[in-house]
């Protein structure tokens, strides 16, 4: 008992949209990693994807949304600077975290009063959203489709290896392709007066303070907010990951291009610049562990603009 992996014909998204509404699963491409859907509203539906991740029930899911008019029914009391941000970044790699209305049911929230909203910037991914609404779905509920604590997927293949044994005949994986940027959205805290990141990604500190222009706040503020990717350990191959050490013959190697790959080490990725190393770098993990490697070494990028959230995955990589 397999999912069917179906290409993103209009036929197929319509069919993916049928599922959701039916309270079964969809994986689906985003411009960030592959996401594990069910409609946000039927508990069934979200209550096997905690159970096909492993995911503990307190830990919130990231609704996704097809447009900003929907934020309001999902969200109460929006302060200005989050419109402000949705408006400049959505659709795009960043999650809002906001109060939740009574439409955000404990059983999506990880039972906080809070809700994590986005717009995904992928046509098939926004393609669906809005086939599912068309039938009354009001948001699909969406973490990474991939165990928890595990690499998340950027691509169908990711998804089947990672999730296949777990799912079941009548949930669906549609292929995209791969992820376009390969690394987890922003996600702000926006419930304080000015937004907190609580998890790095593509849009930045420098991105969201632009916008918002507020400058006194730090990039990363404790809160007690609950967010996905907020455990020390996480987005860990079964290798054990090494930053910035000398590598020992068989380990596995990623570096940037210009870095020489030590002897008897195996070359994982040799990316060119901090984009390529957010696009490739699950991918190489994965690759690392499909070679049965113990170890990988990976010398971090510098920690400028999606830098930051790179060395932030790489070090909860580590910590396994």
């Amino acid at each position: 008992m397999h999912p069917k992996l179906l290409q993103p014909t209009e036929k197929n998204i319509f069919k993916s949209a049928q599922n959701l509404i039916s309270g079964r699963l969809v994986a689906f491409p985003t411009e960030t990693v592959y996401g594990l859907g069910a409609s946000a509203t039927i508990e069934s539906g979200v209550n096997r994807i905690y159970e096909v991740k492993g995911r503990p029930k307190d830990h919130p899911l990231i609704v996704h949304i097809s447009d900003i008019a929907k934020l309001d029914i999902w969200a109460r009391e929006i302060p200005d600077f989050a419109w402000d941000l949705a408006n400049a970044y959505w659709p795009g790699p960043m999650t809002l975290i906001l109060k939740g209305s009574d439409l955000a049911k404990d059983f999506v929230t990880g039972q906080q009063n809070t809700i994590g909203l986005r717009i995904p910037n992928n046509k098939i991914a926004l393609t669906l959203l809005t086939e599912f609404e068309n039938m009354g779905g009001v948001g699909i509920a969406a973490p990474s489709a991939n165990r928890f604590g595990a690499v998340s997927p950027t691509s169908a293949v990711h998804v089947l290896e990672e999730l296949g044994n777990h799912l079941g005949d009548t949930d669906i994986v549609l292929d995209g392709g791969d992820s376009e940027i390969g690394i987890e959205s922003t996600i702000i805290d926006c419930i304080s007066l000015a937004p907190k990141i609580l998890r790095p990604g593509a849009i930045t500190y420098d991105e969201i303070y632009s916008i918002v222009q507020i400058n006194e706040q730090k990039p990363e503020i404790q809160s007690d907010i609950k967010f996905s990717g907020r455990f020390d350990s996480h987005y860990s191959p079964r290798a054990k990951v090494f930053l910035n050490v000398q590598p020992i013959p068989g380990d596995g190697y990623i570096a940037m291009n210009e870095i020489a790959t030590p002897k008897d080490t195996v070359r994982l990725f040799s990316p060119k610049n901090i984009d390529e190393f957010a696009y490739g770098l699950y991918a190489s993990l994965r690759e690392g562990d499909a070679l049965n490697l113990s170890r990988i070494v990976v010398i971090t990028p510098t920690g400028i603009g999606i830098g930051i959230a790179i060395n932030d995955r790489l070090k909860k990589a580590s910590e396994k």
